[in-house]
C-alpha cells in the first residue's frame, strides 16, 4: 500500500512539474561553496560601456562569429572574482595558465615549457616560454606568475583557496620560477589550470584592479572588445596567439539570457549558436528542429542526503552503519530518476564519479531492496524504525524538493519517519554553513578538477565549512591521498576510499544528473566537459 502511495505521489509531482516546465533550468542555482560549494565574495563592480552594440547579423556576413547564451550576468573579468562556473568560460577565453588539462585529463604545458617537482613534492620549478606577449604587447615573464599569485590571495577574492595552496614563489630569473607548497599537493597543477590565469603587471599597475576587471588583458585566444553590462560581451580573435593556427573564430559574442524558454526560442530562430542548461523537456522539444543539434552529457555533480555525526546527528541511530546502509537500500533511485528526470541521470555510487581520476567502475549502486533495509534496521536494533529530522532547499536545484519528498516516502515505507522541512535557500545555506540543519538534509556538490579531493575534503573534514561527517579511517585515507605525489598510487587510494565509503556510507547517495545544451549544426569542434566548462580556440562556425 505504501509503495502505491509513493508511486502516486511521484505521479502528482510529475504532473505539477509539467505545468511549470518552461521555467526549469538544470543546476541554475548553486549554494555558497568551498570550491564548487564556491565561496561567496564581494563582487567587483562592473560599468556599462559607452559603445552601443554592433549589429550581429552584419558581423556574421564578414566574420566567423560564434554567439553563446549565458544564463547569468558576469560580475568581473578578473578570474579570482569570477564566481559562477559557466561564467568562467567567458573569462578563460582571455587567459592562459602555466599548464592546461587536456580532454583526456592529462596536465600538459601551456605558458610553461616544462617543469620539475622536487623529491619531497613541495617545490615546483617552472621553465616559462620566452616568446609570449599579452594582448597589449607586454611581455609575459616570471613577474606575471608572481603577481597572479599575489592578487589571488586577496581576502575579497572568491577563489582565493586555489592560490592558498602555494606558500611562496621565488623568481629565479625572468623565465624560471620556484613555486613552493607546505606539503605534497597533488591537485596543484590541476588547480592552476582552472584558476591561475596569467595577468600583465605593467597594465594592472597603470589602470588598477577595478579597471582590469572591466577591461582585461591576457595572453589567451581571444581579446576583450566590448562589455555592455547585462546585455552582451564581445571578444575578438588574438592574431598573435601562441598556439599556431588558432583560434578559428574571428569573434565570440556572449548574451545574457536568463530565462531558459527564451534561450530555447533563440536557438530555434538562429539568434544564438549555443544555449546551455536546458531542461530535459526543453531539449526534447528541440530534437526535430531544423538546424539544431541537442547535446546531453553527465556533469560532475553528486546529489546526496547527509548523515551527521558532528552536530545535530550525534547520538542518533544514523551513527550505526547498518542504519545508514538500510537507508540507502530503502530509496528507489531508479524510479525517482525515471519519474522526475525522464531517465536523464544515473544513480550515484559515491563521491568519486566516473569523470574523476581514481574512479572504481566495479562499485555499483545499492539498488532498491526494502526487505534488506528492514533486515539491517532489525540487526541495528530498530525493527520498528525511528523518527528523525530532515530538511531540503526549495527551488535550489531542478526538482530537488520533489526528490526529497519521494525519499521521505521511501524511508517511511521501512519505518523511518523523516520529518521533512522545505526551506528557502538563503536560510537553508546559512544554517548549513553554521552546521545547524537537521541530522538529514539534502544537497549537491559539483567538481571542476579532474580529481574529487576538494569535494571529499569539503564534506568529510571536521573543520570544513560544509562537512557533516568525520571518522578516522576516512581522515587517514584523505591524508594519504593528499601526501601521495605518484598518480598511480593516488588512484589506488581513491579506489580504497570509494570502497570504504560504499561499505560505510556517510550519505544516502542519490544521483549524478545529465545536462542538456543545444547548438546550431554549423558549429563544429565544440566539446563541453563534465564541469560545464569549454574552451573555444578550436571551435569553428561553418
Amino acid at each position: 500500500m505504501k509503495q502505491l502511495f509513493i508511486t502516486f505521489t511521484l505521479f502528482i509531482i510529475m504532473a505539477s512539474m509539467a505545468v511549470g516546465c518552461n521555467n526549469a533550468t538544470p543546476e541554475s542555482k548553486e549554494p555558497p561553496q568551498d570550491e564548487s560549494h564556491e565561496e561567496s565574495s564581494v563582487e567587483k563592480p562592473a560599468e556599462t560601456e559607452d559603445e552601443s552594440p554592433a549589429d550581429d547579423a552584419a558581423d556574421l556576413d564578414k566574420e566567423k562569429v560564434l554567439r553563446i547564451a549565458l544564463t547569468s550576468q558576469l560580475n568581473s573579468f578578473d578570474l579570482p572574482y569570477t564566481l559562477e562556473r559557466t561564467l568562467r568560460n567567458v573569462t578563460w577565453a582571455i587567459y592562459d595558465s602555466l599548464v592546461w588539462v587536456d580532454e583526456q585529463g592529462n596536465v600538459v604545458p601551456a605558458l610553461a615549457k616544462d617543469w620539475e617537482i622536487s623529491e619531497d613534492g613541495i617545490t615546483y620549478t617552472f621553465h616559462l616560454r620566452d616568446d609570449i606577449t599579452f594582448h597589449n604587447g607586454e611581455l609575459f615573464n616570471a613577474d606575471s606568475v608572481l603577481l597572479t599569485w599575489q592578487r589571488g590571495l586577496n581576502e575579497e577574492a572568491g577563489n582565493k583557496k586555489s592560490f592558498q595552496l602555494v606558500t611562496d614563489i621565488e623568481k629565479v630569473d625572468d623565465y624560471t620560477v620556484n613555486i613552493t607548497t607546505d606539503g605534497p599537493s597533488p591537485l596543484l597543477l590541476d588547480t592552476m589550470s582552472t584558476y591561475w590565469g596569467m595577468v600583465p603587471p605593467k597594465y594592472i599597475a597603470e589602470v588598477g584592479d577595478e579597471e582590469f576587471g572591466r577591461k582585461p588583458i591576457g595572453t589567451g585566444p581571444f581579446m576583450y572588445e566590448e562589455w555592455v553590462t547585462g546585455e552582451r560581451i564581445v571578444l575578438m580573435k588574438n592574431p598573435n596567439y601562441f598556439r599556431e593556427g588558432y583560434p578559428k573564430l574571428d569573434k565570440v559574442i556572449f548574451r545574457t539570457i536568463s530565462e531558459s524558454a527564451t534561450r530555447v526560442a533563440a536557438i530555434q530562430t538562429g539568434e544564438m549558436d549555443i544555449v546551455t542548461r536546458l531542461s530535459a523537456d526543453e531539449a526534447d522539444s528541440l530534437r526535430d528542429k531544423d538546424g539544431v543539434e541537442v547535446m546531453k552529457y553527465s556533469i560532475d555533480r553528486v546529489y546526496y542526503i547527509t548523515f551527521n555525526n558532528l552536530t545535530s546527528g550525534k547520538g542518533l541511530p544514523t551513527e550505526n552503519v547498518n542504519v545508514r546502509l538500510a537507508m540507502n537500500y530503502a530509496v528507489d533511485m531508479d524510479t525517482i530518476i525515471e519519474r522526475l528526470f525522464n531517465g536523464h541521470a544515473i544513480p550515484a555510487t559515491g563521491f568519486i564519479t566516473a569523470n574523476n581520476f581514481g574512479h572504481d567502475a566495479s562499485i555499483k549502486p545499492y539498488g532498491y531492496d526494502p526487505d534488506k533495509a528492514r533486515e539491517l534496521l532489525t540487526e541495528a536494533g530498530y525493527p520498528d524504525g525511528f523518527d528523525i529530522g530532515m530538511a531540503c532547499p526549495i527551488g535550489a536545484y531542478t526538482s530537488f524538493d520533489d526528490v526529497c519528498q519521494a525519499i521521505q516516502g521511501y524511508l517511511g515505507e521501512v519505518g523511518i519517519n523523516a520529518d521533512l522541512e522545505l526551506m528557502e535557500t538563503g536560510k537553508y545555506w546559512d544554517l548549513e554553513s553554521k552546521k545547524e540543519l537537521p541530522p538529514l538534509f539534502g544537497e549537491s556538490w559539483s567538481n571542476s578538477a579532474s580529481e574529487s579531493l576538494i569535494r571529499l575534503e569539503g564534506l568529510l573534514r571536521a573543520d570544513a565549512t560544509y562537512s557533516t561527517w568525520t571518522e578516522p579511517t576516512i581522515d587517514d585515507l584523505l591524508d594519504k591521498i593528499t601526501m601521495t605525489a605518484k598518480p598511480e598510487d593516488r588512484a589506488e587510494l581513491y579506489k580504497e576510499l570509494q570502497q570504504y565509503m560504499h561499505d560505510n556510507p556517510p550519505f544516502i547517495y542519490l544521483y549524478v544528473p545529465s545536462t542538456f545544451e543545444a547548438i546550431r549544426n554549423n558549429v563544429k569542434d565544440y566539446t563541453p566537459r563534465a564541469a560545464e566548462n569549454y574552451f573555444l580556440y578550436e571551435t569553428i562556425v561553418e
